[in-house]
């Protein structure tokens, strides 16, 4: 982008703030998923029935702030529902 085009430098701030933005709410996605995972490898199902909404939760509002594409996010919702139900039903 230009160095000294007015515009060029208002989007090269814009698209800084989005990206740190973005960062944060994959970062927290990913967390949360790899929590559920982690639980559901250790066959905690009481963790799981607490943890399965707040992923989803949380993965829905990733998508509603558009960082992630609406069906990566109900591929990952499907994956962790069928393995923490593989937990749950045990």
């Amino acid at each position: 982008m230009a160095n000294r085009i007015k515009s060029g430098l208002k989007r090269r701030r814009q698209n800084e703030v989005r990206r740190l933005r973005n960062r944060a709410t994959r970062t927290r996605a990913r967390t949360a998923i790899k929590a559920l995972r982690t639980a559901i490898a250790a066959g905690d199902a009481a963790l799981v029935k607490e943890l399965l909404p707040r992923t989803v939760s949380i993965i829905d509002i990733s998508v509603r702030k558009g960082v992630f594409h609406k069906n990566s996010a109900s591929r990952f919702k499907s994956r962790l529902s069928t393995q923490a139900n593989g937990v749950l039903l045990k």
